[in-house]
């Protein structure tokens, strides 16, 4: 069980580094990195967790306070940059089909 969910976790944070260098534009590649390298880091902090848990009877409170930082920051820190570079110019890629942020940005410039 533990070492499956390690793997999991490396299989995920491999398919994350792969997004990032392929994927064509900033909101994509942060999209990538924020949500493969999250579960992926999680998958492993908890793999960690249950092994040494299951076989030495070892209760590490320090992995799950791990677990719940990266879950809560991870996700937030992704936001605010995807929202930072929207704000600050950064185009789309040319073949999006959709952008949310358009009239709420063209509101917030006529302040």
């Amino acid at each position: 069980m533990a070492g499956s969910l390690i793997v999991i976790g490396v299989f995920l944070s491999l398919i994350a580094t792969f997004g990032v260098i392929r994927l064509p534009d900033v909101y994509t590649r942060n999209h990538a990195a924020s949500k493969s390298a999250t579960l992926g880091v999680m998958s492993v902090l908890l793999g960690t967790f249950l092994y040494f848990f299951l076989t030495e009877g070892h209760f590490n409170s320090r992995l799950i306070l791990g677990i719940g930082f990266v879950f809560l920051t991870s996700p937030v820190a992704g936001h605010l940059l995807s929202r930072a570079a929207y704000y600050s110019g950064v185009k789309l890629w040319d073949k999006s089909v959709q952008d949310d942020l358009k009239e709420r940005k063209k509101k917030f410039s006529k302040r």
